[in-house]
């Protein structure tokens, strides 16, 4: 059972510290991956907080699957709902952030990492598919077969298509002169 499940489990039993240490292990990753399908943030922050919020008011979870695999289940389904319904994406520029001071730290992070924001930029020239399939597996530290529940797609598909992610993200790099 993963630390998630267990710590699922106290909180089923009443510890409500549990939930907090839940919110504190998987939040910000859900909405840094609900965000790559909403393309905003303050929506997709939105849309992990009702999912954490159905998680511990409904207690629908059945342990079948690891927590986060099956939270991150939802926030996709959610997420996709959000764009059926509104449509295309709307993004926010930097500078209508509310104060400069917020502004400034938020330039200094965006800057601080040269080859993020270059593997950034060449994860988005991805197809949505191979590009969640990365973010799954690298980023949020899930097993291929979690990454596979939650694309809905086998083991041996999650794996092509993170090899052929790579192979393609070394292709885009190699052509913009930029070797990570």
């Amino acid at each position: 059972m993963d630390d998630c499940a267990a710590r699922y489990r106290r909180y089923l039993e009443g510890d409500d510290s549990a939930a907090a240490e839940i919110m504190d292990e998987l939040f910000f990753g859900l909405v840094f991956f609900i965000g790559r399908y909403v393309g905003d943030f303050h929506s997709a922050e939105d849309i992990a907080l009702d999912v954490m919020s159905d998680l511990f008011v409904y207690k629908k979870f059945n342990f079948k699957v690891s927590l986060k695999t099956y939270v991150y289940m939802l926030g996709k389904s959610r997420a996709l709902d959000c764009v059926r319904r509104r449509g295309r994406v709307t993004f926010t520029e930097l500078s209508e952030a509310e104060n400069a001071a917020e502004r400034a730290e938020l330039e200094e992070k965006v800057l601080a990492d040269e080859r993020k924001r270059e593997l950034n930029a060449a994860l988005c020239k991805l197809p949505e598919v191979m590009r969640v399939a990365v973010h799954l597996v690298y980023f949020e530290d899930m097993t291929y077969e979690e990454a596979a529940k939650v694309m809905k797609k086998s083991k041996k598909q999650v794996d092509n298509l993170i090899y052929r992610a790579k192979k393609e993200l070394r292709s885009l790099l190699e052509k913009e002169g930029k070797i990570l």
